[in-house]
């Protein structure tokens, strides 16, 4: 089963930024959503727990499973850019992401989707029919890409809709799954 894991509240959650690369650890409501996590998780034995490189997903793992994390690039959130940091409110959209024609180095969202789809597709291939039990901590994006692995891409394009809110989770299964 595949755990997919959005990371616990930061500053700028709360604050209504946007949040990529430049973002912050957790807070005390990170923390404690991470926790509740590990609550809710505590009767599952993790075989892998696999992390996005961002310090709040890594935290989030660790707290919601006690295990080490396997870091791994490809889950890495969208990069975003000039529009890193940035108010929700403030940001003009081209769909769900800002406008790549106004803010400067923001990652080609087709890529985004091979390099998370392309993780996804290695863990199957490895691991499908193990019956393996693997958290992914990643990001409103991550997590919103997995889903659309699993469920299909939408007809608007928009994964952000099959997203986890901070700190919860959702679960899929491989089709090749021996379960």
């Amino acid at each position: 089963m595949i755990y997919v894991v959005r990371h616990g509240q930061t500053d700028w959650n709360k604050e209504g930024r946007l949040q990529g690369r430049s973002g912050l650890p957790l807070n005390e409501t990170g923390i404690r959503q991470a926790e509740e996590l590990k609550g809710q998780l505590a009767s599952i034995r993790f075989d892998y727990v696999i992390s996005s490189p961002q310090a709040r997903a890594i935290q989030t793992a660790e707290i919601a499973s006690g295990l080490p994390v396997q870091i791994d690039g490809r889950l890495d959130v969208f990069d975003l850019g000039e529009a890193d940091g940035l108010r929700r409110s403030e940001v003009t959209l081209a769909g769900p992401i800002p406008d790549a024609r106004i803010y400067k180095g923001m990652e080609d969202i087709q890529g985004f989707m091979q390099r998370v789809f392309a993780f996804m597709g290695e863990l199957e291939a490895r691991y499908g029919q193990s019956g393996a039990n693997i958290l992914l901590s990643g990001h409103r994006c991550t997590t919103g890409c997995i889903g659309a692995y699993f469920e299909g891409l939408p007809e608007d394009r928009n994964i952000l809709r099959y997203s986890s809110d901070n700190g919860a989770y959702k679960t899929y299964a491989f089709r090749s799954s021996a379960s």
